[in-house]
This record gives structure tokens, sequence and C-alpha cells, in this order.
């Protein structure tokens, strides 16, 4: 039987600390909610709002898939493998953590803010050696843009898990199906902007739907919307 849970906007965990403007769609920082428990593999999905000048600086990770996404603006990337580069709307840059890796976000920006997604997911080959991968990608209207999966002859970024994430741009009263990418897998779906119906459940803008146990979600738009689909394992 389908299983969902949904998490609506408005209860996100919310931090501001000023410089950064956070809402978590799952615990992080030290606070626990039971109702936020990693889902499957996506242990945390962070929607952050930094302001111009300001960063996260030089700190380490191991053994976790970290994806940044923008929304708008840019982010100025720097890691301990040499990596210099700059991150912004409409690409998508994923850090594979392995044995260790160290790495600065900043934004790129000295009077704007940045707005931007970052997604952690755990991995499938633990304590390999980290590495670094960012693309640019298209929107397509009424379609799902393919931005991230575990082969890297397949569009997006290479991941070390068993992973996609799709990016869904729909026009008004569109209706699209999307097919789950592996048995044992669920999709969480972030709207961005917009409003659509999930398997019947409305969601607006920063809403999230969890749906596992199911093959195929039924999406339909009732205006112009954008959604962002996570599909992972459900077993971490």
């Amino acid at each position: 039987m389908t299983s969902t849970i949904f998490h609506p906007a408005t209860t996100r965990i919310h931090a501001n600390l000023g410089w950064l403007d956070a809402y978590r769609s799952f615990n992080a920082g030290g606070i626990y909610d039971p109702n936020r428990q990693a889902f499957g593999a996506l242990q945390i999905l962070n929607d952050d709002t930094v302001e111009g000048g300001r960063g996260f600086g030089m700190h380490a990770h191991q053994n976790m898939e970290i994806i940044t996404f923008p929304l708008a603006g840019a982010l100025a990337h720097e890691d301990s493998l040499g990596h210099q580069a700059v991150i912004q709307a409409g690409e998508v840059q994923v850090m594979s953590a392995g044995s260790g890796i160290a790495h600065s976000e900043r934004n790129n920006s000295n009077q704007q803010p940045v707005h931007f997604l970052q997604i952690w997911l755990t991995t499938d080959q633990p304590n390999a050696a980290p590495r670094y991968d960012q693309q640019a990608f298209l929107a397509v209207p009424n379609h799902f843009v393919q931005v991230a999966s575990p082969h890297a002859h397949e569009a997006g970024v290479s991941l070390r898990q068993q992973a996609w994430l799709h990016l869904g741009t729909l026009d008004s009263e569109v209706s699209l199906d999307y097919q789950v990418k592996k048995t044992g897998n669920g999709v969480y779906a972030f709207v961005l902007r917009g409003e659509v119906a999930i398997d019947g459940q409305l969601l607006g803008p920063y809403d999230g739907l969890g749906i596992w146990n199911t093959e195929v979600l039924h999406l339909k738009a009732s205006s112009p919307a954008e959604v962002l689909l996570l599909d992972v394992p459900m077993k971490a």
C-alpha cells in the first residue's frame, strides 16, 4: 500500500542567524522533531539564503553525497581537492565527501543574497576517494529534466547512491507521470514555485511530500509550477 508523509512549508524548522536564513525540511543543527526524520537516504534538505559577502568557511565532511542547487544568485566553492568554481541557478553541484574532504561555500556577491538548496544523501560507497562534479542543465516545459543519477553516462551529476534527482516544470493544468527509478526507492517531492497536486495531495511553494511503496507518481499543476523530485532508497 502506498505510504505518504506531508511536510507543509510552514512547519519546517527555521533558524535565522542574521547572515543565514535557513529552513530545514529534516532534523539538522542539533534540533530534533520526530516528524522530521530522514526520508531513507535523504538526510538533509535545507533551503538557505545567505546575505552578500557571507557564507560557510572551510569545514570537513565524510561519507555523504552533498548536492548544492542554487535557486537565485551564485555561490563560490573551494575545496581541499583544489577545486575553485562558481555555481549559479541553472547548475547543480555534487561533492562526494567519501573518505574526507574540506570545503567552503560563500556568496559570490558582496551585495545580493544567494538562495539555494543543500541536499545530503547517504553514500553507498563509504570511504571512497572524494570527488566533485558540477553541471549545467536546461529546464524544459512540461518535462522532467534529470539533474543527478548514479550513472556517469546519464544526464546530470553522478552520485554514489542509487538516487535520481529530476526537476519538473509544468504549465497550468498540465499533468505528468513520474516512474520511480528503482524498486525499494521512494520519492520526496519539494515544490519550488506554483501549485501542483501529487497523487491528489495539493502542494504549494516549499511544501514537501514523501511517497513510497508505489511505482508511479501522478502530478497535475493548478498554476505554472516547478517541483524537485528526489528518488532515493528508503533504506539508508
